[in-house]
């Protein structure tokens, strides 16, 4: 009988031992099906950069404005505003998105090259609706130009 005591302490850690060893390998089926699962994610997140790249050879811009302020707009308001893009350099100027940082803007853009010389254009429209007071946005113009994205922004001042 004292042996039977003493062997169950030693039985105990063996079973725990076993356990142990069982979740282990649950937790690296987890990890692994985790891994596999986020993975598409990180390639959605990085895509924006890469149609830049691939649109052609690198040109410059020049931007009528960064920043636009509409000063004082009732709350509810539906404004835009039309930023105007110039190829300044030798080749054609190719815009492959504009992403803003909030919901409350929709872009809307040229969508076809933009030969050498020639303008463009990337209207940005704000729904102030969800906002008081002095608010400020922007967002990012991912194109075939050295320092890309281009961030372009605009504020307002929202009155009840």
């Amino acid at each position: 009988m004292k042996n039977l005591v003493k062997l169950l302490p030693l039985v105990a850690a063996l079973a725990l031992v076993s356990c142990k060893k069982d979740q282990t390998a649950d937790q690296l089926v987890v990890e692994e099906t985790t891994q596999t699962a986020a993975a598409p994610e990180v390639a959605q997140e990085t895509a924006p950069v890469t149609p830049a790249a691939q649109v052609g050879p690198a040109t410059t811009v020049a931007l009528s404005e960064a920043n636009f302020a509409f000063g004082k707009i009732k709350k509810g308001d539906k404004v835009e505003h039309v930023y105007e893009v110039t190829n300044t350099g030798a080749n054609p100027l190719v815009i492959s998105e504009v992403k803003p940082a909030c919901g409350c803007t929709v872009p809307d853009y040229t969508k076809e090259p933009i030969l050498p010389g020639q303008k463009g254009k990337i209207t940005l429209k704000f729904d102030s609706a969800s906002f008081d007071g002095l608010v400020s946005k922007q967002a990012e113009v991912y194109a075939n130009v050295e320092k890309s994205p281009i961030v372009i922004s605009f504020s307002a001042d929202i009155q009840p």
